[in-house]
């Protein structure tokens, strides 16, 4: 168990990054998640059991300070970091012509700054474990919907992941670019109900990551958009 791969999850309590957690757990990796809420992330552990293999950071996931020292406490703890996944992420599900700017610089500043810091406290770690980068975006960061912000931060992740592949290739660094359709998820809790159609599952998507991430040696698999079928869009 002391050498065995090392994840570190941004809102890993629920949702994806819970679903990615149980998977990567399940095969022998060690897991950090971080999450905002204490409450949540007790909940998570004790719902597995509390296994030896799972760290629990509270923490604001755009918090520079509070993610360097989760990946500080990961490397106390764990000894190494060979993934990363800025999976924290929030919505307004509002327009910019008729929605409440109040919500929108936390969901900038959460879907946005938070996995470009979450990058720039791991990668000296990762280039150790010449490791991986995990960026969870959406559908949303590649078609045009209208009025949605929260798909321009979504089209900025899309960005960043290749800005990033760019300059962390050198460093024999992977990134990976999931970027879900509509996935039935806590994300939909402040819509106030389900979208319709087909929705696919939390551990759906968390199988395409947890794919990523284990690729072989040298295979830097960079996109990977998914969709339930029948979802249009």
């Amino acid at each position: 168990m002391s050498d065995s791969p090392v994840a570190l999850i941004t809102g890993g309590g629920s949702g994806i990054g819970a679903a990615v957690a149980r998977q990567l757990l399940d095969a022998g990796h060690r897991v950090a998640v971080t999450g905002r809420g204490a409450e949540r992330l007790r909940g998570f552990a004790e719902e597995l059991g509390e296994p030896e293999g799972l760290l629990t950071l509270q923490g604001d996931a755009a918090d520079h300070a509070r993610i360097e020292a989760a990946v500080a406490t990961t490397l106390k703890e764990f000894g190494r970091i060979d993934t990363v996944v800025a999976n924290a992420g929030v919505a307004t599900h509002d327009t910019v012509a008729e929605g409440d700017p109040a919500g929108w610089r936390d969901m900038i500043l959460t879907n946005v700054l938070g996995p470009a810091v979450l990058i720039r406290a791991s990668i000296d770690a990762l280039k150790e474990t010449r490791g991986r980068i995990v960026l969870v975006g959406s559908v949303a960061g590649l078609v045009p919907t209208p009025g949605n912000l929260y798909g321009a931060t979504k089209w900025a992740v899309t960005g960043l992941a290749e800005n990033t592949r760019r300059e962390v290739t050198q460093w024999g660094v992977g990134v990976t670019l999931i970027a879900p359709g509509r996935v039935e998820t806590p994300f939909w809790d402040g819509y106030g109900s389900l979208p319709p159609g087909h929705l696919l599952t939390a551990d759906q998507i968390a199988d395409s990551v947890v794919w990523a991430i284990r690729q072989p040696e040298g295979v830097d698999v960079n996109t990977v958009v998914v969709r339930p079928v029948g979802q249009p869009n």
